[in-house]
């Protein structure tokens, strides 16, 4: 977001950036790190010769006696090569050709104004890479980091005039709205978040626009924490999972006897929600008559009660998400125009996976940490090649997709391990992007002609080939038929017909 001190001023990730580069001249290290201590975890705010998978990482310390160690001590810790606690950098240390240990570490706790603020680390594939800094200079290195920091807040507190930023800043404060973070810093999530700090402290109703799996519930979230509400209720409505004959009621209620089966008064969502936020997921699935009250609350802020005379007015915010096609939908006849346009006041577009570039590997880290705990294992690291894999990836079903991978690749990894290794390598072979139902079988593509074609140069390639063949025997072996052809690929059609148009292939009418 442009500050009102105009947008030539350096953000705060950026001065963090420059501190580290001055580290790094002062002292000669393969990598460096500030790490931000929040709620007992420790979180990278920058780094400075570590891959990209460290920036989507939370690192508990409890699980971590490196980081404990760390802050604990008073002036810094030097580990000596030979130390049996795990690193939590191995394998992170960016440009190298292959998984390799850390073998010189040391690091140091952050202060300010007498409270511990977090760590600066720094690391070395060689294990005498760090003999010449003793004590007086790892506290000038501290004292360094440590101003750096006052100032790169002070700079902060001073840039923060606009209404959204001092919103957003109270609502991390208090501690009253518990908000994922949206991770990534692709040029598409840096859009998004400045879009979302536009209309986050309005009143103004927003209608989420993106892919099944590209985080809008956590959109919606970061929404509500940025407006007056925020002390307020979120509400959730899945819209997909209402029974068309109970939705009426769990949106605006109902009165005892107003239909078969209604023993007691019941209080709707809407109601739930007054003073605050309510998010209607799948908006686009709510049964046309549903629709016409919905409009009616959203015009005038008055509800009825199925079974009640009675007119009750509420407040509420409203949010909606959708993967679908509304304007489509509204020639269809299955989505009203009226209440289109009111629920569109702003359109907000979540980007997919697939345009977030290196995204991926920060959301890959985070995941990664998570099974790391979940599992017990000592360090969960991607290989190159895996990275190469993610990166290559068109990610259908975006970062719920991701999630997904991850989570099952670290159980395979797992299983495979060595008891006593530094970490657990997740290679290609555990991601299986290609698994079934997507694998095709030697009828489809028979295993002369798959030996007789000449190799592709990079892993794109190869994925994009092998997508190009099995796609198009799909299409046919259905007769032209998108629907049974998505099906069978297990994929949303209209994603299927994008990835038809992508790869080059034609899509043929059925006979």
């Amino acid at each position: 977001m442009t500050t009102s001190g105009g947008p030539d001023l350096p953000s705060e990730g950026e001065r963090f950036g420059a501190l580290l580069k001055a580290v790094r001249e002062l002292v000669r290290c393969d990598a460096v790190a500030l790490l931000r201590l929040e709620d007992g975890m420790l979180r990278a705010v920058a780094v400075d010769g570590l891959s990209d998978e460290a920036l989507g990482r939370r690192f508990a310390v409890a699980a971590h006696p490196r980081f404990a160690r760390l802050l604990e001590s008073p002036a810094g810790v030097r580990f000596p090569p030979d130390c049996d606690l795990p690193d939590p950098y191995d394998g992170l240390v960016s440009g190298q050709p292959e998984i390799l240990p850390v073998h010189d570490c040391m690091g140091a706790p952050l202060r300010l104004r007498g409270d511990t603020w977090g760590l600066l680390t720094l690391d070395a594939l060689e294990p005498s890479a760090f003999d010449a800094v003793g004590p007086a200079r790892m506290e000038a290195l501290v004292r360094l980091v440590e101003s750096g920091i006052e100032a790169a807040h002070a700079a902060r507190d001073m840039a923060r005039r606009t209404a959204q930023e001092q919103v957003l800043a109270e609502a991390w404060q208090s501690g009253r709205a518990a908000v994922r973070e949206l991770v990534g810093t692709s040029a598409a999530m840096q859009q998004l978040r400045r879009e979302i700090d536009t209309v986050g402290a309005s009143d103004l109703t927003v209608l989420l626009l993106g892919e099944t799996g590209v985080g809008k519930d956590l959109v919606a979230q970061r929404l509500h924490a940025c407006s007056r509400r925020r002390s307020q209720p979120l509400v959730q409505v899945n819209c997909a999972a209402l029974p068309e004959t109970l939705a009426d009621s769990e949106l605006f209620g109902h009165r005892r006897g107003a239909f078969t089966g209604a023993i007691q008064d019941r209080t709707g969502k809407f109601e739930l929600a007054d003073g605050g936020t309510l998010f209607l997921d799948e908006v686009g699935e709510l049964p046309l008559g549903v629709q016409a009250k919905l409009l009616r609350v959203l015009q005038g802020g008055e509800l009825q009660r199925p079974g009640s005379d009675r007119t009750l007015r509420v407040d509420v915010r409203v949010i909606a998400a959708t993967n679908r096609d509304l304007p489509a939908a509204i020639a269809q006849g299955r989505f009203r125009a009226d209440l289109y346009h009111r629920l569109s006041v702003y359109p907000l577009v979540v980007p997919p996976l697939r345009a977030r570039g290196r995204d991926v590997l920060a959301l890959a880290g985070g995941f990664l940490e998570e099974n790391q705990h979940r599992l017990g294992a000592r360090n969960l690291r991607l290989s190159p090649a895996a990275r190469t894999a993610l990166l290559a990836h068109s990610w259908p079903g975006n970062v719920r997709e991701l999630e997904h991978t991850i989570s099952r690749a670290a159980l395979r990894a797992y299983r495979e391990h060595a008891p006593r290794a530094r970490w657990v390598a997740i290679e290609p072979r555990h991601l299986l992007l290609e698994e079934a139902p997507l694998q095709p079988s030697p009828v489809d593509v028979p295993a002369s002609a798959a030996a007789s074609e000449a190799p592709a140069t990079t892993l794109r390639e190869a994925t994009e080939a092998f997508q190009r063949e099995w796609l198009a025997a799909c299409v046919a072996r259905h007769g032209g038929n998108l629907s049974r052809a998505a099906a069978q690929a297990g994929m949303d059609r209209s994603n299927f017909h994008r990835l038809l148009r992508k790869l080059g292939i034609a899509a043929q009418p059925p006979a």
